[in-house]
């Protein structure tokens, strides 16, 4: 069943980091054992909103979660440090939607970097994978369908 997901992340520190996990589906080959293809599309939302403040960040992030089944905590270095993904947790946690988190610290940005791990703003309550050891690129579906299924949803 396809899933809409809100990732929730540090947008100056991992947007590119992000990118290779919410563009992972088009890279997937006809001739691999499992097509991600599809399987999931983004809620998230831009950060242009910023200029405008913090009610109006808040609001544009729970206009951009309306309809979402699953969260997606992806876990830089910095991310359990953000208000806004504290709100995105706390929000998801209210509305019953299903959560996890995915460590990217070991993918490269775009200056071909990674960076160290960050704390896990999820806690041990929510499943928590790595994108690299975990087979992400190949899973990643079935972490969302999981999440989305123990939400009851």
């Amino acid at each position: 069943m396809a899933r809409r997901v809100f990732f929730s992340f540090h947008y100056q520190q991992d947007y590119w980091r992000v990118n290779q996990v919410r563009n992972s589906w088009v890279l997937q080959r006809e001739d691999n054992k499992k097509i991600n293809a599809r399987l999931f599309w983004d809620g998230s939302m831009w950060e242009e909103v910023k200029k405008q403040g913090d009610a109006a960040i808040k609001s544009a992030i729970n206009t951009a979660m309306n309809n979402t089944s699953v969260t997606v905590v992806l876990i830089g270095q910095y991310t359990h440090e953000r208000k806004y993904v504290k709100h995105e947790i706390e929000k998801s946690k209210a509305d019953g939607k299903g959560l996890m988190g995915v460590y990217i610290h070991n993918l490269k940005n775009s200056n071909g970097d990674e960076s160290p791990k960050g704390a896990n703003p999820l806690g041990n309550e929510y499943p928590t994978y790595w994108w690299f050891s975990d087979s992400g690129y190949d899973n990643f579906s079935d972490w969302v369908e999981q999440a989305a299924k123990d939400a009851g949803r």
